[in-house]
């Protein structure tokens, strides 16, 4: 364009000379001067303006490659393909079923106790693997399997397999293996330590323990109760009892035509944020491998305050166990008291603790082989990342009256991944 400008002047300026051809030659030679002058004068421009033209559209792309490069980037949409599983709505993006995802749980420990004969040393703990999977809206699978360190290998347990359909916020019905949910404990935590405070589970809930079925294999309901601030809600379930090892859920059947239930209701009240208070009740029938049968109640209740300024976790629970066909009663007792704080200092990442637990089996119980105990534990967790924690503790444990205390240091890290 530029150029065409340059033409036409030129021409402009050549007929002014050729219409001055009569004029003397001194008004001639004025004339030439003064042309050249202005060619001269377009010719810069023109080019002044041609490198501004030729400039303007690499400053454009470089200040687009600028904006790309600051744009976060973002996943590539998976390649179309056939899936019947597959949901959208208006105003959502589409929804793939099966999404498998995998959180994992692990931590390593140290322990050592002045009991006579015991051994101090390093283990493995726990690795401990969740799987979540939503199959539908509204029906979603959930399993937990950990590998446990023993002396002949590591020991694989299905601790959690879980199918979930949620009608809605009031009634939502499941089947599988749960974690029993008697109490708060049981229920609340599960095999990652790092999602509790301390490094080990209270005697009476411990995993292996036979105070109370950890694990239970049938169906559950769950939801809330409408009741305005009151936070009511419930679980209520039907399944197999204890299998023949006590410790143990019947995860390949029931060994008697009997099937054990539970119920839980609990509150978390909306004004006071983090409390919860609860009951539960579970009912079931035992026949042990002699032969014997007895009924089983189970009956507990707790009190939480799940804020970490300060921690409280509180139960008790009573087993009762009436033998079958003779007047043989007994009543086992346990309970444990938790508190912790977390510390306003280092960014909040310490938190100290103390535990109180106990627990009583009469001469009479026939059925739980469990010896009393009393025991103190003194800890403190530090977070060293917002996935990983180091826990120390100091433990004071007496399991027979009128024995030795047992003292005992214990160290962990745990972590999530």
């Amino acid at each position: 364009m530029y150029r065409g400008l340059l033409v036409i002047a030129m021409l402009a300026f050549t007929t002014d000379s050729a219409w001055g051809q009569a004029s003397p030659a001194a008004d001639q030679t004025e004339q030439v001067k003064a042309l050249l002058e202005r060619i001269e004068k377009l010719e810069k421009r023109v080019a002044e303006l041609e490198t501004k033209q030729s400039a303007a559209p690499a400053d454009s792309l470089s200040a687009a490659n600028v904006a790309a490069a600051q744009k976060p980037q973002q996943p590539e949409a998976p390649p179309a393909r056939e899936d019947h599983g597959m949901h959208t709505t208006a105003g959502q993006a589409e929804a793939h079923y099966p999404s498998l995802q995998i959180r994992g749980f692990a931590d390593a420990d140290f322990s050592a106790t002045d009991q006579r004969g015991s051994l101090s040393g390093f283990n493995l703990g726990q690795v401990d693997l969740h799987l979540a999977s939503p199959l539908s809206g509204k029906i979603s699978y959930f399993g937990e399997i950990t590998f446990t360190a023993q002396s002949t290998g590591y020991a694989a347990e299905v601790e959690r397999s879980i199918i979930r359909y949620d009608y809605n916020d009031h009634f939502k019905l499941s089947f599988g293996r749960y974690h029993t949910p008697i109490g708060y404990w049981n229920a609340a935590f599960h095999h990652g330590a790092w999602l509790q405070t301390t490094i080990s589970r209270p005697e009476m809930v411990r995993v292996g323990g036979p105070f109370i079925p950890v694990h239970f294999v049938g169906f559950l309901a769950e939801g809330n109760i409408p009741s305005g601030g009151a936070g009511l809600g419930y679980s209520a379930g039907v399944g197999n009892g204890r299998g023949t090892s006590i410790s143990r859920a019947g995860d390949a059947g029931d060994n008697n035509n009997n099937r054990a239930w539970v119920v839980n209701l609990f509150a978390r009240p909306v004004k006071l944020y983090g409390l919860q208070l609860g009951a539960s009740l579970y009912r079931d029938k035992i026949t042990l491998t002699n032969g014997r049968n007895f009924r089983e109640w189970i009956s507990s209740a707790h009190l939480v305050w799940a804020k970490e300024n300060p921690e409280l976790l509180a139960e008790f629970a009573n087993v009762h166990h009436r033998e079958v066909l003779s007047s043989l009663v007994s009543n086992s007792q346990a309970f444990y008291v938790q508190l912790g704080y977390r510390l306003p200092w280092l960014e909040k990442t310490l938190k100290p603790y103390y535990r109180f637990e106990y627990i009583h089996s009469p001469s009479s119980e026939a059925v739980l082989n469990l010896q009393d105990m009393v025991g103190s534990t003194l800890g403190l967790r530090y977070d060293i990342s917002s996935y990983a924690a180091f826990k120390s503790e100091y433990r004071n444990t007496r399991r027979v009256a009128g024995q030795p205390r047992v003292n005992g240091l214990f160290l962990q890290t745990s972590f999530t991944f």
